[in-house]
């Protein structure tokens, strides 16, 4: 484990702490478990990013995170963050040489140690079932002891706010005694979520006048906050316009119940809004791709609508908001998404003018400027399809082969003379699916293909169609095998028709450094499904750059 060096009170670098807690505070959101290996992984990414803090667990009382902390040591070669390993204080009545938990954290090696400390007297007597001074002696005696063993403390005042408005003299104690102790941070946690930001702004702003009273003007304080309130990056930020110089939070605001700050959109916020210069621009530039990249480590995809760094953060759908940004994109747009990683997107819908589907088209790469007659057809085409239960919204796809039948450049890879599924119950209770396929198809030597038959048996009808159409298609187009069908959604337009509903399949297709959507739709599931299926078939050759050229088929 590499680390920076120590910092001092005038390096640039400590100017601001942006301290993530991912890996302690983010794994305690429901469904998420993360393996040690998963651990390393996602702190090189933190590392990427930029942040001056990675928290990676809790040594002594989680073993995995002790294990972390051991690999750490070899395997991560971190080049700006520091590591911090969390802890509480000293248990009630245990000399702080006897704890061994505090033992924990010192043979982690974490050059940082953060330690929980109760602030809320009603938890000192309630939770620690001790006094309040005893609570001031915990917190004296484990800062001191770890500060002189050469770490740098911070201290979490867990429950601060609450606190402060049950007994504000008590919860100002335990912050001082920090400081006095030697802590070079004590963080105001709203461990509870349910601070507003004009309440933040307000106890801040007061307890900054006690330290300055009691002799600690100067003294750092951080801000932890959470959701529960839909506050927290809001909670924060006042933090911060209050005189708070280290905020901590979680990457897509992962975290217990609602979660915590979203450290990107407080990184968003904080560096593009309120200037504060926190990393450098192209490192601000791998936001989004850093953002994906742990989603998928922790199995916990980026949601959409994400600020900043979500696929819709910077899509339009309305055509009055396309013509403006056809004009310039700053009209609908709070800043360049380029800036964070991100980028532009039209999104296709019944809501589509021509403006939005020639910024569509250039997003896709072709040049529709000028080319009324065919935008218009466009246009109309989708609204007629919308109409009928098409969606185009989350299947760019099948958007761009529409786009490429209006101009008269579909390809044309095989014609399906055509195709049936059947189920059979046997005897025995078991469920026996079967698919046939017939197609004509093109060559890539520019030779018909002649006739294909396959037939499949499959795990239902869709799955048995999908196996046919791959066999039927496998010897002329080998790259077939390189596609997967990766996600399947189905959903029931017209409800109230019952069995006689339309319905609409989405179909998400992965493979040949591909990976895209498609759309398909139908009086039935099995129909709907091989639309899709056989439009990804296309486009993954289409995009893949082979050329059908048979007869009558190119």
């Amino acid at each position: 484990m590499t680390t920076p060096g120590p910092r001092t009170a005038v390096d640039p670098i400590d100017a601001f702490h942006l301290y993530d807690t991912t890996l302690r505070d983010g794994s305690q959101q429901e469904g998420l478990t993360l393996s040690v290996a998963d651990k390393l992984a996602v702190a090189r990414h933190l590392d990427e990013l930029g942040v001056t803090y990675i928290e990676g667990g809790w040594p002594g009382a989680v073993p995995r995170d002790t294990e972390f902390f051991a690999r750490a040591r070899t395997e991560l070669d971190l080049r700006c963050a520091r590591l911090a390993a969390f802890g509480a204080t000293r248990k009630a009545g245990v000399p702080v040489q006897e704890d061994p938990q505090v033992a924990a954290l010192v043979d982690s090696e974490a050059p940082t140690v953060t330690l929980v400390a109760k602030s809320d007297l009603r938890h000192v007597t309630g939770a620690l079932r001790t006094d309040g001074e005893e609570n001031l002696a915990m917190v004296r005696d484990t800062v001191t002891h770890l500060v002189r063993l050469g770490r740098e403390v911070f201290v979490d005042a867990e429950h601060f706010f609450d606190g402060f408005a049950h007994d504000p003299d008590y919860t100002t104690s335990v912050v001082v005694e920090a400081f006095a102790a030697g802590a070079r941070v004590v963080v105001l946690c709203d461990t509870n979520g349910g601070m507003l930001p004009h309440q933040v702004t307000e106890v801040v702003e007061e307890l900054r006048a006690r330290l300055k009273a009691a002799g600690h003007a100067g003294a750092r304080l951080g801000a932890h906050t959470h959701n529960d309130s839909g506050c927290a990056v809001a909670n924060a930020l006042m933090a911060v316009r209050s005189g708070i110089t280290h905020v901590q939070g979680c990457v897509n605001g992962y975290g217990e119940r609602t979660g915590n700050a979203d450290l990107l959109t407080m990184l968003g916020d904080l560096q593009l809004k309120m200037g504060l210069d926190l990393v450098p621009g192209e490192t601000l530039a791998e936001a989004t791709r850093i953002a994906h990249a742990i989603g998928e480590i922790v199995n916990m995809p980026v949601g959409a609508r994400a600020p900043y760094v979500g696929a819709s953060a910077f899509a339009h759908k309305a055509g009055l908001h396309a013509s403006a940004i056809r004009v310039d994109p700053d009209l609908y747009q709070h800043m360049d998404p380029r800036a964070i990683g991100n980028d532009m997107r039209m999104i296709i819908s019944d809501m589509a003018g021509r403006a939005s589907i020639e910024l569509k088209g250039r997003e896709l790469g072709f040049d529709l400027t000028g080319q009324k007659n065919l935008l218009g057809r466009l246009a109309g085409t989708v609204k007629q399809r919308e109409a009928e239960g098409y969606s185009y919204e989350a299947a760019d796809a099948s958007f761009e082969l529409l786009l490429l039948e209006e101009m008269g450049r579909v390809p044309r890879y095989f014609e399906v003379e055509s195709w049936r599924a059947t189920s059979q119950q046997l005897r025995d209770g078991t469920l026996e699916t079967e698919a046939t396929v017939k197609l004509r198809g093109a060559g890539t030597d520019g030779a018909d293909g002649g006739r294909s038959v396959a037939i499949a048996e499959g795990n239902g009808p869709v799955n048995a169609l999908d196996l046919a159409l791959r066999q039927a298609l496998r010897d002329r187009f080998p790259l077939i095998d390189e596609l997967e069908l990766q996600d399947f959604k189905v959903r029931i337009l017209d409800a109230h028709h019952g069995t006689d509903a339309t319905t609409r399949v989405l179909v998400r297709t992965a493979g040949a450094d591909l990976e895209f959507t498609t759309v398909g739709v139908g009086p039935n599931l099995i129909e709907a499904s091989w639309e899709a299926i056989s439009d990804a078939y296309t486009y993954g050759l289409y995009k893949a750059g082979i050329t059908p050229s048979a007869p009558g088929l190119g």
